[in-house]
């Protein structure tokens, strides 16, 4: 976790993770039964109906947002689960402002969703890509502050993940984007471009997750050179969140015990 008032510090974080996890196999064992944890906490949390979970997923391109999603989430009611991944905003959303979209895309009470990218775009890529002038994205930190402290006002646990990959580790994924036939269509010549600007994008990160890590929505910085190590320590934030709200379910109906089903 990164303390709210301290300093990210990427540069100095590790992006292997693997070093206080152990045996690659004991971490998978764990994964499987946090993975089934996490399923029936959601569970509870779905038909307690009355507080909901947000999961931000942010990094650089290729440090494994939507394999984290596939492996966490794995076995989840997908009734009660929902992936959002923000792309360019259309002509619509742009008659908006920036949070529009994102507070339409937000959980219901008893519902959990994954962001697949953000809020955060509109600070990172657009400070990075220049898409909006420093007076408007340096603002935008302050804005989501308070957005987010609105959101768990209302009932919603916010978990935001920064996924801290390494260059050679990203370089190795992008380059199978260009020969793996599972892989290439995820391929944009923009991940070329970003790499490049890969410096400016960490540092934008960093600041503003030392601007927007809170009491009431925290960052994490996960090591994500290593999927399994990455997956594992992603499960364990969640089901620890999990733990915390300690989701009911509701109480039967009276008169349960005098009904008599032949």
């Amino acid at each position: 976790m990164v303390q709210p008032g301290s300093v990210a510090g990427l540069a100095a974080r590790t992006t292997d993770g693997r070093k206080e996890l152990g045996r690659k196999a004991d971490g998978l064992d764990e994964l499987g039964e946090l993975v089934k944890e996490l399923s029936s906490l959601h569970y509870r949390l779905f038909v307690e109906g009355t507080r909901s979970l947000l999961l931000i997923l942010q990094g650089l391109d290729a440090s494994g947002k939507d394999g984290t999603t596939k492996s966490v989430f794995t076995g989840v009611n997908p009734q009660g689960c929902r992936v959002v991944s923000f792309k360019e905003p259309t002509a619509g959303e742009l008659e908006h402002d920036y949070l529009w979209r994102v507070h339409l895309a937000c959980p219901v009470r008893g519902e959990m969703a994954i962001f697949n990218r953000s809020q955060y775009e509109d600070v990172v890529t657009a400070r990075v890509r220049k898409l909006a002038s420093a007076r408007v994205w340096k603002r935008r930190p302050r804005h989501i502050r308070e957005f987010e402290r609105l959101l768990v006002d209302e009932g919603t646990t916010i978990v935001k993940v920064y996924l801290h990959v390494s260059r050679e580790k990203q370089v190795e994924r992008l380059r199978e984007r260009l020969t793996d036939p599972e892989k290439s269509w995820k391929f944009r010549e923009s991940d070329v471009n970003d790499l490049a600007r890969r410096d400016e994008f960490i540092s934008a990160y960093e600041d503003v997750i030392n601007e927007t890590s809170t009491k009431w929505a925290p960052w994490y910085v996960v090591p994500a050179d290593h999927n399994w190590a990455r997956n594992l320590l992603v499960a364990r934030i969640l089901v620890s969140m999990l733990r915390r709200m300690d989701p009911q379910l509701p109480e039967p109906p009276a008169g349960l015990d005098e009904i008599v089903i032949e």
